[in-house]
């Protein structure tokens, strides 16, 4: 009798566990490394695999020409030429760039996996004093930094559509913790929201006072060009700002940057193409206003289309080829790689030995 009576509750059991939905839509990847997308529908951020995914053959050429991210991608170490950004900042490359510390006493950083932890020296500089100020003046702990640029910059294999030229950064909105994280912490924690239930403000008990302070002070330095975050964050920034409001020209709402924010800073060498500089005013009237209205039209379901076009992936669109590309970039590309900078080795994760 209990025999018979077990066999059904396993015949039960598994008839349950057969019928379960498979939840759908999220890859491996996704579901491993979390990272969040962005509100906006039409700009969806593209989740990092921990690992760089296999070429495929029918893309590694474009009408038979080489696709500049594929070749950029694999390349581990910087460029052995003079530090310098070369072309604009979404099709461009980056020689003699330099890697950030894994952490350091004011900074992490993230999804190392990636190899993104390169800029050029200026940018570089300016995150250790972004961070370090931060610490000692602004009361928040340090920066968790994520992508900054591949080491000979260039196209990225999924992602940023900009970061070639090692003059951007990625800053997240969490705080760095009281204790260096490991490398598979650094995998796995998830960059965290801003904003509230309604997409369209900030959540006031997580955007602090200490988050408006670290992006008044990056926006303070003279080496920034621009700084972009949500237009919730900036709408919010511009009614914490009070009487000091200079700095906020240089923060420009975007889709997307609800869990970080985004550093830019000014072409410091020759042979980089300067992005216009910020119009006059704070940008806390109309304009912020409607990129808030556009993100609420994105946020309503949309009509399914009366016909259907051929779509075409995100990724599909960036495939850049060498030629076009500054003639430099196949320079970089083609140049032997740089041994590590004197105190900008990478920290060698504690489950592995140290090569000598």
């Amino acid at each position: 009798m209990r025999r018979t009576r077990s066999y059904r509750l396993a015949l039960l059991s598994l008839s349950a566990l057969l019928a379960a939905p498979v939840a759908t839509g999220a890859s491996a990847a996704e579901r491993t490394l979390k990272v969040p997308a962005p509100v906006a529908a039409q700009r969806p951020a593209v989740p990092m695999p921990e690992k760089k995914p296999p070429v495929p053959k029918t893309a590694a050429k474009k009408k038979g020409k080489e696709v500049a991210k594929y070749l950029f991608s694999k390349k581990t170490t910087a460029a052995a030429l003079a530090p310098r950004a070369i072309g604009w900042y979404a099709k461009g490359c980056l020689a003699g760039g330099v890697q950030l510390t894994d952490a350091g006493p004011a900074w992490q950083t993230m999804r190392p996996s990636r190899n993104r932890a390169w800029g050029h020296p200026k940018l570089i500089k300016l995150l250790k004093r972004l961070g370090t100020e931060a610490k000692e003046m602004d009361g928040w702990p340090g920066l968790l930094v994520g992508d900054i640029a591949q080491p000979r910059g260039g196209p990225l294999i999924s992602g940023h559509a900009s970061h070639q030229v090692g003059l951007d950064a990625d800053i997240w909105l969490n705080p760095m913790p009281d204790h260096v994280l490991t490398i598979r912490e650094r995998e796995d924690i998830s960059a965290k929201s801003m904003l509230d239930k309604t997409q369209l403000k900030v959540d006031p008990k997580i955007f602090t006072d200490e988050h408006v302070a670290v992006i008044k002070r990056a926006a303070s330095y003279k080496e920034v060009q621009r700084i972009f975050v949500h237009p919730a964050i900036k709408k919010d920034l511009c009614e914490r700002a009070g009487k000091d409001r200079a700095w906020l020209a240089k923060v420009r709402p975007l889709w997307g940057h609800h869990y970080h924010f985004h550093i830019r800073i000014y072409c410091p060498n020759g042979g980089c193409k300067a992005q216009a500089p910020v119009g006059g005013g704070d940008g806390c009237g109309k304009e912020v206003d409607n990129w808030l209205k556009e993100i609420a039209k994105s946020l309503k379901p949309k009509p399914e289309p009366k016909t259907a076009g051929k779509w075409i992936p995100p990724s599909a669109r960036r495939m850049i080829t060498m030629d076009q590309l500054p003639d430099a970039c196949r320079t970089v590309l083609n140049s032997r790689g740089a041994t590590a900078v004197a105190g900008e080795a990478k920290i060698v994760a504690p489950e592995k030995s140290a090569k000598k």
